[in-house]
């Protein structure tokens, strides 16, 4: 494992590029299977790439958002203290990512958005509180969380279908979350994995190459936050303004009051928006002053930068993947030699290639639904377990795709290479105890 572990990282360090570029060569290889796969011509996949490549600017601002917000409420000195005195239960390095990976599996059942933000978040203080650790593999634990989040109270595929008037109603009814979400297979993978993946993770530690420890300097707080003793005198009334507890506070209990309705009508709906609201609110609230916080918006848009151009281009992608049929081709692949008994298990490796050229849950819900469906009425596989198959695989291939990765990388300062040798043997290891739940239960 140790050996493994090692190549893997040396491997990646050595060839993987940056993420834009990985985002472009993705670009390139879409285009030419498309080409060579389907019945699509050279123009029409240009057509198709150039048509879908703003369809992701809503969810591109949303997951900035995600990354600012997250940047302004954890720069709060309230935060601030909260986190560093959770971190306090880390005395080693192994502890360290024991804790973190415990943290982020968590945060991501809640919500993916809060999920990303709050394990990325939480790392950089646990780095800081045991500098001896690798910082790399502290991340990647971090982003490991994610692999959970689509069998969690987020995922978009359990909790639509559980929704009256959903597209493939006429087909499966309304399958509620006690099939999904709560079953045996899901809980027996949720479970399994929050026990064992912060004990790998852990183990993780002993095939880090030592000469590939992240600068620390990486982490350390930015200089430039003024204390409350280092505010400006206020002293013109734009001045007063800016650094006006009252109307900080103001705008806060706006936002708050929004927030208890919003839950108070919806239940517990934390989506991603309300994500963002709440870390937007609490922001500005914790902060006191609108100059406080303006100035660190100032820093924490910068952390955004791979998000707002990269995002683009998977839209492309996703758009060529569906308007030439080649997310289709994929599926009927898999579909074509599955059992009633290994249908699960096929929906589930062919959503994770899928994935990793598509990388969007309810997207791919939308293209690759109706196949694996149709198919398991066809040849009378359980369609709840289907479904979930198409979900898990969509979290599964996460950990090898930057598209997820952006917001933590940002928040971490490291660039996708430093991680992604981890997350590759992360991405084996939680094949099992998956596989397990679909095949046997």
């Amino acid at each position: 494992m140790k050996v493994l572990t090692r190549f893997f990282d040396r491997v990646v360090q050595r060839y993987l590029p940056d993420a834009f570029l990985f985002a472009v060569i993705l670009t390139i290889l879409v285009y030419l299977l498309g080409v060579t796969i389907t019945s699509s011509g050279p123009v029409e996949m240009i057509t198709y790439w150039g048509e879908g490549f703003w369809d992701l600017l809503e969810f591109g601002m949303q997951m900035s958002l995600v990354v600012v917000t997250g940047y302004i409420l954890a720069s709060t000195p309230v935060v601030k203290g909260f986190l560093a005195k959770l971190s306090r239960a880390a005395k080693t390095p192994g502890q360290a990512v024991m804790l973190v990976t415990f943290v982020a599996l968590l945060a991501c059942l809640i919500n993916y958005g809060f999920g990303l933000v709050v394990g990325a978040l939480f790392a950089v203080h646990v780095a800081k509180r045991v500098p001896a650790v690798d910082y790399r593999i502290l991340i990647a634990s971090a982003y490991s969380g994610m692999v959970i989040w689509h069998g969690g109270f987020s995922g978009s595929v359990p909790l639509l279908i559980a929704t009256p008037g959903h597209f493939l109603e006429d087909a499966i009814g309304i399958i509620p979350v006690t099939e999904t979400l709560f079953s045996s297979f899901n809980l027996f993978i949720v479970i399994t994995l929050l026990i064992t993946l912060p004990l790998f993770n852990r183990y993780l530690l002993k095939g880090a190459d030592p000469i590939g420890k992240i600068d620390p300097s990486l982490w350390k707080e930015e200089s430039g936050e003024e204390t409350e003793a280092e505010v400006p005198q206020s002293v013109t009334p734009a001045e007063r303004l800016e650094n006006s507890q009252a109307l900080s506070f103001l705008i806060g209990m706006m936002g708050l009051l929004f927030i208890g309705y919003h839950f108070v009508a919806n239940g517990f709906d934390l989506n991603i928006n309300i994500v963002n609201f709440i870390f937007l609110f609490l922001g500005i609230l914790l902060h006191r002053t609108p100059r406080r916080f303006l100035d660190t918006v100032g820093r924490g848009v910068k952390n955004a930068g791979g998000i707002i151009i990269q995002f683009p281009f998977y839209a492309g992608i996703m758009g060529m993947m569906v308007a030439s049929g080649l997310s289709d081709k994929i599926s009927l692949w898999f579909v074509s030699f599955a059992t009633e008994y290994t249908l699960p298990i096929f929906t589930f490796l062919s959503a994770g290639l899928v994935n990793a050229l598509v990388p969007s849950g309810g997207g791919q819900w939308a293209v690759q639904g109706p196949i694996m469906i149709q198919a398991a009425l066809e040849i009378g596989a359980d369609t709840a377990k289907t479904a979930m198959a198409v979900a898990w695989g969509d979290a599964w291939t996460n950990m090898i795709q930057p598209f997820w990765a952006l917001p933590v990388l940002a928040i971490a300062g490291l660039k996708i290479r430093d991680i992604m040798g981890f997350c590759v043997m992360i991405l084996l290891f939680t094949f099992i105890p998956i596989a397990i739940g679909f095949l046997l239960l």
